[in-house]
């Protein structure tokens, strides 16, 4: 229970706007109670209270305004900040997540979680991290444990406490206050040093272990090798010891660290039996990102990333085809074609297959983390056009960020200004690709970007169909990642007529 009395109860208003509807929760430090918007009739939020030492209500308030700042699908959006210095009352009003936590979860299951989930949870939680860990000024969350992880009815993970959270501050040998869960949280939560990404990654460890014991362990014990379920992938078991351990020097170094550690293992953990490790590694070399993006409507971002997709295809295995963007409706119209479903009725599935190439329809970025822990060998995502937070973190993350952009000479400038304005970001991996611009456009345009992969693509009418042409830029783009091995054709336009 909260240590101090709350000042809120049934019927309270907060900020003239908020009405207490009742108690979700609380803790030592905190309350957290459901609320009803009187300015948004129906629109519910979570308003949690906290008792602050009017001494450092300074803090409070600068620590309130970095949360707000924050913005990530697996995130709750926190709207509104309010405080009362004479009682040293805090609230913050953010979304109301429907679901259980992991905690429940796991008691509701008896400590067992479905293999299969833990992989993709770990990298959704990765995902989140690697967001917090490498803003300008880091976020440190600081109490990642299963009572803060939040499962929504579509099984999405959403983290839902940032009680104790703090800005990374590179000047300070220790922190000013020593808070986290035991059991969960790193040792230098306890006074032997600073916060910082690596303590949240030895929670992440203690999660793990958490989970691949049924609940019976968060720390690295004796004998604890023998509670780990033996169903579980034995690759496991070396990433949680290097995430547990004591000094931060030994363990992984950054979220990025442990995705990629996390994909290589589980990659070599799906070649296949007899084969020699460097022919795995060559045949299967992990599940690689293409991000199309277009510059602007009408560039040729869709049928670039479905020529891709198909062109992918026909030379390797396991091709999937992502929207993701949920007003879009190419896939949709795509997919009454292949299904024949009459125009105007959606498909109850959001997934479909062409030739090999497995295509999900308005699809989340949820959806994306757990694709890229199946066994796909490429995700293409189709980003459409226009540049809203959760698709330009999908492109700039992407192994192949390709940038689509008209080829006529009077809109080539709007490839230009887009590498402006993303100047702040690395754009060494981009690749530029022009539909049916001229060897001129390509030149100087790789002249003004100082960048050489720049591509004139040739007309190519049906993006499902082999184009000698195509493939010969594709080769280019795709030099040395993939082998070529033929697969049938689709034909779009075939089908239409």
């Amino acid at each position: 229970m909260m240590n101090q009395p709350s000042q809120l109860e049934f019927g309270s208003i907060v900020g003239e706007r908020y009405r207490i509807i009742r108690t979700l929760g609380s803790g030592g430090m905190s309350r957290v109670f459901m609320a009803e918007d009187l300015k948004l009739p129906g629109k519910h939020w979570a308003v949690k209270e906290s008792i602050a030492d009017p001494k450092i209500m300074k803090i409070v308030r600068t620590e309130a305004e970095m949360l707000i700042s924050l913005s990530h699908p697996r995130l709750p959006r926190i709207v509104d900040f309010f405080e009362y210095p004479p009682s040293g009352a805090v609230y913050l009003v953010m979304d109301y997540i429907e679901g259980i936590t992991l905690e429940a979860y796991m008691r509701g299951y008896q400590g067992y979680i479905p293999q299969e989930q833990i992989i993709p949870l770990a990298l959704q939680v990765l995902d989140v991290l690697d967001y917090l860990h490498t803003r300008q000024l880091p976020v440190i969350y600081r109490d990642l444990k299963p009572a803060n992880i939040m499962l929504t009815p579509e099984m999405e993970f959403k983290l839902i406490d940032f009680g104790i959270a703090r800005s990374y501050k590179s000047e300070l040998d220790q922190d000013t206050i020593k808070l986290g869960t035991v059991g969960f949280a790193a040792p230098e939560q306890y006074g032997t040093g600073q916060t910082d990404a690596r303590s949240d990654l030895y929670s992440l460890g203690a999660l793990l272990l958490y989970l691949c014991t049924g609940g019976k362990y968060s720390e690295w014990t004796a004998g604890v090798e023998g509670y780990i379920r033996g169903e579980l992938p034995r690759h496991l078991i070396p990433i949680i010891r290097k995430l547990l351990q004591h000094h931060p020097e030994e363990r992984f170094q950054s979220a990025e660290e442990v995705i990629g550690e996390l994909r290589r293992s589980a990659d070599f953990q799906s070649a296949q039996p007899g084969k020699s490790m460097s022919n795995a590694s060559m045949d299967y070399a992990g599940t690689r990102v293409v991000a199309v993006l277009g510059v602007s409507s009408g560039s040729g971002a869709t049928h670039t990333a479905i020529a891709v997709s198909h062109y992918l295809a026909r030379r390797t295995h396991s091709v999937a085809l992502v929207e993701l963007h949920s007003t879009a409706k190419a896939f949709a119209r795509l997919q009454e074609v292949v299904e024949g479903i009459p125009v105007g009725q959606a498909s109850s599935s959001r997934r479909f297959e062409v030739d090999g190439v497995h295509y999900w329809r308005q699809t989340s970025r949820a959806d994306v983390i757990s694709l890229l822990g199946g066994s796909y060998r490429f995700i293409v995502l189709d980003l459409g056009n226009g540049q809203d937070n959760e698709r330009l973190e999908e492109f700039l993350r992407a192994d192949y960020p390709l940038v689509v952009g008209s080829g006529a000479e009077w809109r080539v400038q709007d490839i230009t200004g887009l590498a402006r304005s993303l100047q702040r970001h690395p754009q060494h991996k981009w690749n530029y690709c022009l539909p049916l611009a001229s060897s001129e456009a390509v030149r100087r345009l790789r002249k003004e970007l100082e960048h050489d992969k720049v591509f004139a693509l040739p007309l190519h009418s049906d993006p499902f169909e082999q184009d000698d042409e195509m493939d010969q830029v594709l080769d280019e783009l795709f030099r040395g990642v993939i082998t070529d091995t033929r697969k049938k054709r689709f034909g779009f336009l075939k089908r239409q007529h």
